[in-house]
């Protein structure tokens, strides 16, 4: 047995079928993320055949319930701005912080705990969401291992995905360069890696697993929102109960005075938070995360990221998780 190995063992405990599953999540991470896209896929091919307004309808809410208490309180992401993304990745010292019992930094259900050990320990292997993809998003090596034990677990077992390992200034060159092709940063948490983060990744909705869920039923909801709602009669949200992601707990701010209406905010995000119709912009802030690629790529300097607290997320920013959670 590797030495990777046994520190993962070790590190779960008793929990054993954790253990197991952080093996198996890792070690064959293609194959489970071919599943789990597979489930989207399948999700999207029942939901389309679906009769608005028909029996399947009213069952959404049961489905939802079961969705979000089964698989996405245990796999999740959690979405980061530039600035939050590049003080994880300049981090010096391990941190540990949490649980987050109120659920406005980490608002998971299990995995609520900001755990970086040895975080000067960085790794990159392909993206296997990518490696399932035709004519896929490039580089492919965008998935980045903070700390240990992930990254020598990476080092031992995923060399199928051309892991190796890299230095701070590389991380960061990595971020950089696919923030602006439009990649979105988000870390992730999982009860298999013992409810704790230790991945970053680069992701965009033509090629993340992770973001597939989302988008579709964001658009199955705008086409047959008023069906759906009556369906559900009040009891759920499809499109919050249905996700992988958390919002980075920013809003974006716009000054209509600098904007130009050149679109290039709408066409950079992968949310479609962002609309221009009839000479005028529009800003859905339930379908925005925060990622701040809008705020990036605006030539003219018309938006800016903000956090306003008012009792709903907060950013994954470590001096404020400190404050919050230290």
């Amino acid at each position: 047995m590797k030495e990777s190995t046994k520190k993962i063992i070790r590190a779960h405990g008793w929990r054993l079928d954790r253990a197991l599953h952080y093996y198996i999540y890792f070690a064959y991470y293609n194959l489970y993320v071919r599943v789990l896209v597979a489930a989207f896929d399948g999700l999207a091919w029942v939901l389309a055949r679906l009769e608005p307004g028909g029996r399947a309808y009213r069952g959404l809410d049961w489905m939802q319930d079961k969705a979000a208490g089964f698989v996405f309180a245990r796999y999740h992401g959690k979405v980061l701005s530039r600035g939050d993304v590049t003080k994880i990745i300049r981090l010096e010292e391990s941190i540990e912080l949490g649980p987050d019992t109120t659920r406005r930094i980490v608002p998971f259900k299990y995995a609520r705990d900001i755990v970086l050990r040895e975080p000067e320990h960085l790794a990159v292997m392909e993206c296997p969401c990518k490696a399932l993809m035709d004519e896929p998003c490039q580089p492919s090596a965008s998935c980045i291992a903070v700390g240990r034990p992930v990254v020598d677990f990476w080092l031992e077992h995923c060399q199928k995905n051309k892991v190796r390992r890299i230095t701070k200034e590389e991380a960061l060159d990595i971020i950089h360069r696919l923030r602006k092709t439009g990649h979105y940063n988000q870390a992730f948490f999982k009860v298999a890696t013992g409810g704790r983060m230790g991945v970053i990744c680069n992701c965009c909705s033509k090629c993340c697993g992770g973001g597939m869920g989302p988008r579709f039923t964001r658009d199955f909801y705008k086409k047959h929102r008023e069906a759906i709602e009556q369906a559900l009669g009040g009891r759920g949200d499809l499109t919050k109960a249905v996700g992988l992601l958390a919002p980075s707990g920013y809003t974006v701010r716009h000054d209509p005075l600098k904007c130009v209406l050149c679109g290039q905010c709408r066409d950079i995000c992968n949310f479609g938070a962002i609309e221009i119709r009839e000479g005028e912009r529009l800003y859905d802030q339930v379908s925005c995360v925060g990622c701040e690629l809008c705020v990036e790529h605006c030539r003219n300097g018309a938006l800016c990221l903000v956090h306003e607290d008012r009792g709903g997320f907060m950013p994954l920013d470590l001096d404020l998780a400190r404050e919050k959670l230290g």
